[in-house]
């Protein structure tokens, strides 16, 4: 199956999402602009590629979604959140979580701009639609250090989950818990988690057909909710 080039102007039109290879990709080339990422969000398409590479844009088959309302709270970090081990805030520091997103795992290449799909180019396009309103990031600290946390991209009433790190144990997942329940509570019931992972799984998400994402995914996007920058509420995450 031949991959749809995209144009650099960001007005150029992907495909239908029901032309990606069985693996996902969809279709490569085109721009990182704020108009192109959220027109791909909008229709459930992400990108995802190496520094050196061109764009890649992906819409799999099935999905990974995270209801809002099914978190998974273990025992263990139940007790955790009741101790109050972590403090947790939204949009405190949206570069320093995609840049600790980024670094590199054990056994990856140590070139900032090679090891990770999260390089330069990345970091500079998310943060400019944080500053627009529409990128996120969930914090979690221990003694005044970031040491967990994720970032992802919200429209209307929709959150596309980008990448999360963890520093501390349990971090990334109370920040995890707290994103969900503050989503709940503005009536945002689906995040995209985009492809499977064990430990999303063990958290509570699930994996639905394209078909089924994308009928979830397009009035959650209609809504005409403005971008804004986020605060959490103060209470947040609260334990079973």
């Amino acid at each position: 199956m031949s991959i749809t080039w995209l144009a650099a102007s960001p007005e150029s039109i992907f495909p239908p999402v029901e032309k990606a290879t069985e693996h996902g990709l969809l279709a490569a080339g085109g721009d990182l602009s704020a108009t192109r990422l959220l027109k791909a969000y909008q229709h459930g398409i992400f990108p995802w590629f190496n520094k050196n590479d061109p764009i890649l844009w992906w819409c799999p088959d099935p999905r990974m979604v995270l209801f809002t309302d099914k978190v998974h709270i273990s025992k263990s970090l139940n007790k955790v959140i009741r101790k109050g081990v972590f403090k947790v805030t939204i949009d405190q520091a949206f570069e320093q979580v995609m840049k600790a997103c980024s670094a590199p795992r054990q056994n990856q290449p140590t070139d900032p701009d090679n090891r990770t799909w999260i390089h330069s180019n990345m970091i500079d396009a998310y943060t400019d639609l944080h500053h627009q309103g529409y990128a996120h990031s969930i914090e979690c600290w221990q003694d005044d250090r970031l040491v967990g946390g994720l970032y992802g991209v919200s429209i209307g009433k929709a959150f596309f989950g980008e990448s999360m790190f963890s520093f501390v144990p349990d971090s990334s997942k109370v920040a995890l818990i707290a994103l969900c329940q503050q989503l709940q509570r503005w009536d945002m019931p689906m995040i995209d988690c985009q492809i499977y992972s064990d430990h999303l799984s063990r958290m509570g998400a699930e994996e639905i057909s394209r078909t089924q994402f994308i009928k979830k995914l397009s009035p959650l996007c209609a809504d005409e909710t403005p971008p804004k920058q986020w605060h959490l509420d103060t209470d947040l995450p609260y334990s079973l």
